[in-house]
């Protein structure tokens, strides 16, 4: 499901015109975009919590060289289903 897909799905389901679910969704990303750059996680209770990860500093392989290169440290998106999604998507 892509973008505009999504916007009409939510649009179906909610009563809401396209326009309107469209205003919605791109709220919804903003505040969790801005909740995880601020350092808090949300979570969602049935659905899945998003939170950032730091990755520390690593060692890998250059493919092309096989030289051993430094991987910078680095903070990645996780987002882990809840309880109730994990049970419907078994």
């Amino acid at each position: 499901m892509n973008k505009s897909e999504l916007i009409n799905a939510i649009a179906e389901k909610a009563g809401l015109s396209k326009v309107d679910a469209k205003k919605a969704l791109e709220a919804f990303t903003a505040t969790v975009e801005e909740t995880l750059v601020a350092g808090d996680k949300v979570a969602l209770v049935g659905f899945g919590t998003f939170s950032i990860n730091e990755k520390g500093e690593r060692t890998g392989i250059n493919p092309k060289t096989k030289e051993a290169i430094k991987i910078a440290a680095k903070k990645v998106v996780k987002f882990k289903a809840g309880a109730e999604l994990a049970e419907k998507v078994k």
